[in-house]
This record gives structure tokens, C-alpha cells and sequence, in this order.
């Protein structure tokens, strides 16, 4: 069903100074992931997680800047690489190369996936710092999908994707959603139909799950990233408000 209490803006959202790393986790399958993991320089205790998925792209300047972002307003915060299968770690792909983008991300699949959300939640709750059971994620693009994903497979307590591409593939996984997951779409998206978008919504709500589903009418895909064309200054300012209050109140409620 619609998840419809009222989402408090914060008066002062924390805008704290952060640190970052890179490291190698190991997965499940045997493989080896490199992560982006950044958190604030100097938390007042412990803090809750996100995990940050990544689009087609790569881990790259954008993504760690979110990351950062995340961290500035009081998360630790890892981003793992989902291509790293398939390409050598450090991956950054220029949006205008969309066919090396999806010769990644053809290769790779749920399973694959899972794998690599339970590593990087596995290393995210097992930092002191962090509250283990305030775990988020935040995806973008093909991080939105997996983004998705994560709240069915994780013990999460909130989920939100950005312009989640093929979210309906896996449309049957919404009656394992864990926590409310807050949806961005831009009206003017030539990736993601109008039917795409229905067909996700109309799942999540016929699972009983909580949601928020929001179109914002004049953008396109990829508003939120100010390193693509599709960049709607308004649109991301607006969207960005509404994460950091959906977050900060899933995590309050969590007990």
C-alpha cells in the first residue's frame, strides 16, 4: 500500500566534514570487489549504513561524490563495484559511451548481485561505527534496479531508487521488500515507459508493501547527476531533500 505519513523535512540536515577509502572485499562466490567507502570524519556515536549502487558507469567521480554527500550528512556509506567480474577494478566508463556500459552490464545477473549486496552489507555492519540494523540503499540507474533488489534480499530499512531501469524484470521480488522504498522517475525519461514505471508500482502495492512514488514531470533519465546531459538542477535539489528526510525517518523508526 502507498506510504502516506507525512515525511518531515529536517530544519538542519548535518553537513559534517568525511573521510574515504578504497578497499577490496572478498565475495561469496570467490571473487574480489573493490569498494568506495567514505563516512564523517567525526560522527557524535555510531551512525546508520547505506550501501550506494552504482549506474552503468562505474564507481566514478559522480557516484564517489554521492558517497561523499551521504557521509557529509552523518552516513558511512560503501559502494561497491557490480562490474568487477567483468572488468578491471577502477571501471569509469564517459556516459557517451554507452555500448562499453553495456557490454558490463549485459554480463550480469541477480545472483552475481546478491552476492556482492551481502559482502558489502556484511563489511558495513561490521564496522563499531555503524548501527547494524539502520542499513539504507541508494541506487542510480542500474543501481536503482539493484537498489531494488537490496531491500529484497537484505534486512534493510529503507530502500530508494533513482530512475531504476528493468525494476519490472524483477517485479516478483516485491513481496520480499523489506523496508519502504522511496521511487524517483523523470517524466520526460525516453529509457523508462510510462508502462515500465506502472507495472513496478502496481507490484509493490498489490504486495502490501509501503512505498513513495515520485514523478518529477519536466525530467529526464539521469537527472540527478550533474556530469550528464539529462542534469535537471531543480529536479536533483528537490529529489536529494526528499532522500536525505525518507532516510533520516526510516532509520528513526527503526527500533
Amino acid at each position: 500500500m502507498p506510504l502516506i505519513r507525512a515525511i518531515l523535512f529536517p530544519s538542519q540536515i548535518p553537513n559534517l566534514m568525511s573521510t574515504s577509502q578504497t578497499l577490496s572485499l572478498s565475495v561469496g562466490d570467490g571473487t574480489t570487489m573493490l569498494v568506495y567507502a567514505a563516512q564523517p570524519a567525526a560522527a557524535n556515536g555510531a551512525v546508520p549504513g547505506i550501501i550506494l549502487l552504482q549506474e552503468a558507469f562505474g564507481v566514478n567521480h559522480y557516484i564517489r561524490s554521492v558517497a561523499d554527500r551521504l557521509a557529509q550528512a552523518g552516513y558511512a556509506v560503501v559502494a561497491p563495484e557490480l562490474f568487477h567480474r567483468t572488468a578491471a577494478s577502477g571501471l569509469e566508463i564517459p556516459y557517451n559511451d554507452f555500448p562499453s556500459a553495456m557490454s558490463h552490464y549485459m554480463a550480469i545477473n541477480n545472483d552475481d548481485l546478491t552476492a556482492d549486496l551481502q559482502a558489502a552489507y556484511a563489511w558495513l555492519t561490521g564496522q563499531s561505527g555503524v548501527v547494524a540494523d539502520k542499513i539504507g540503499s541508494v541506487g542510480f540507474c542500474l543501481g536503482g534496479r539493484v537498489s531494488f533488489l537490496a531491500n529484497a534480499v537484505l534486512p534493510l530499512a529503507a530502500g530508494v531508487s533513482y530512475y531504476g531501469g528493468g525494476i519490472e524484470q524483477i517485479k516478483d521480488r516485491a513481496a520480499d521488500l523489506h523496508a519502504p522504498h522511496l521511487f524517483f522517475w523523470g517524466g520526460r525519461d525516453e529509457h523508462i515507459s510510462k508502462e515500465s514505471i506502472a507495472e513496478v508500482i502496481e507490484a509493490v502495492d498489490a504486495a502490501g508493501k509501503l512505498y513513495v512514488n515520485t514523478v518529477i514531470s519536466d525530467a529526464e533519465h539521469g537527472f540527478h547527476c550533474d556530469e550528464r546531459p539529462g542534469y535537471n538542477p531543480a529536479a536533483a535539489h528537490e529529489a536529494w531533500a526528499l532522500t536525505l528526510a525518507f532516510l533520516a525517518d526510516k532509520f528513526k523508526a527503526t527500533k
